[in-house]
């Protein structure tokens, strides 16, 4: 079964919001490099519609700094799951995943390949109580935000982890990997 993965850029005092973070180019990288070994993304409406609006050309990356267009161009290919009930139809190489979530899910984990690639807040909290996500990644930046959103606010259960590989950028920014100490379903 591929894995899913999470990865999300948080402040030290555990801010989400993608404004507060401090991209530069050695984690830039290090996002489009997650993002392709990823076979395909699983994003709620509001990432996908944030990422959408960021990254779709054309005209999204006219502008900005060179540094930041292999990522745009690795999101642009990416395939796309998006979960949603209020979007009617998606394109920019993606489709609706509909249904019973921890089923859909599991169905895309059954499918051959390396892996799948989960971004957003509330896509993941919902994930995360299904035991469907098999590794965690905080990108964790150095800067206190003082406000929220914060991650897995009304978790249903305790999800213990275990490190599995970390990585210091020269900002001082800090990837840690886990994954949970107790497998989820397999079926």
């Amino acid at each position: 079964m591929r894995p899913l993965r999470y990865s999300i850029n948080i402040t030290l005092d555990g801010c989400c919001d993608h404004r507060e973070g401090t991209p530069d180019e050695e984690t830039h990288r290090h996002a489009e490099e997650t993002i392709a070994r990823a076979d395909a993304l699983i994003l709620g409406r509001v990432t996908y519609e944030l990422m959408e609006s960021a990254w779709r050309p054309p005209g999204m990356l006219e502008g900005m700094p060179d540094w930041m267009l292999p990522f745009g161009r690795t999101i642009d290919a990416a395939k796309k799951y998006v979960v949603s009930s209020t979007i009617g139809t998606v394109d920019w190489n993606a489709e609706l995943l509909r249904g019973d979530l921890r089923e859909a899910v599991l169905d895309l984990k059954r499918q051959p390949g390396d892996g799948l690639y989960v971004g957003g807040v509330q896509l993941p909290l919902a994930l995360a109580d299904l035991g469907l996500i098999d590794e965690y990644e905080f990108v964790v930046h150095p800067r206190l935000a003082g406000h929220g959103p914060t991650l897995f606010a009304g978790l249903s259960q305790v999800v213990d982890l275990k490190l599995i590989g970390r990585h210091e950028f020269a900002s001082g920014a800090m990837a840690l990997r886990y994954e949970p100490r107790t497998p989820g379903p397999t079926d």
